[in-house]
């Protein structure tokens, strides 16, 4: 009769490698507050823009997670994810066109000095 008590190192090791829902959701709270850190004091437009990717891509671990760990029959997690990051390239390149723009008229990137539209 064994002992249900007993570990074995073999047992510790599975326990220790095994990568459940639970971590992915931590890993991407982790970086969605990362990024929502770093938007909320980031003073130039580029910092902003990455701290912006920063958290789509904990939502995109998030979709990515639920639906291979939910048993669902299709592939819509991946499909939102795979549109998610088609968003986020193009936000990114009308955000750096608009930074090129904002320094080229401005010579500034600092969002706290872009108030030319404040009445």
């Amino acid at each position: 009769m064994t002992d249900p008590f007993s570990l074995t190192a073999m047992d510790i090791f599975r326990f220790a490698t095994h990568i459940g829902l639970t971590h992915y959701l931590l890993l991407a709270a982790l970086l969605f507050a990362i990024g929502l850190f770093g938007l909320l004091t980031r003073r130039g437009i580029i910092p902003a823009l990455m701290c912006v990717e920063l958290m789509l891509n904990a939502v995109n671990i998030n979709l990515v997670a639920f639906n291979h760990y939910l048993p669902m029959p299709d592939h819509s997690g991946q499909l939102m994810a795979i549109f998610s990051i088609a968003v986020a390239a193009a936000e990114i390149a009308i955000g750096v066109a608009l930074a090129f723009r904002v320094y080229r008229d401005r010579n500034t990137v600092n969002l706290d000095d872009l108030d030319h539209l404040k009445g």
